[in-house]
């Protein structure tokens, strides 16, 4: 991809991942849905999720699972909000960047 992905859109990327797991989900299915968005390396996506769980915006816990413990990350009610927030933005942004695309005037 020629853009950018900044820490608010990659945040917010993994905010929805995670968000479509009631019970949560673990740390390499996390990285393989979100490469179907964007590209990303593990290096960078453990550090986001680090990040998200120090802003109280995922919980993290593990599961015992085939004899190792499997760490899994939920959103929290503040990731939720957080969440929220970045779709309107988002709607917002790319509304606009779309319209200067078309040629359309902004409003």
């Amino acid at each position: 991809m020629v853009f950018n992905t900044g820490a608010a859109l990659l945040d917010a990327i993994v905010l929805a991942v995670v968000s479509k797991e009631e019970d949560g989900t673990y740390g390499y299915k996390i990285t393989q849905d979100v490469r179907k968005a964007i590209e990303v390396s593990e290096s960078t996506l453990y550090p986001v999720l680090r990040r998200l769980q120090k802003d109280d915006c995922l919980e993290v816990y593990d599961v015992e699972c085939g004899g190792r413990n499997r760490r899994y990350y939920k959103i929290t009610d503040r990731g939720g909000a957080q969440l929220n927030l970045y779709k309107t933005e988002w709607e917002n942004y790319s509304s606009k960047i779309s319209l200067l695309f078309s040629g359309e005037e902004i409003i």
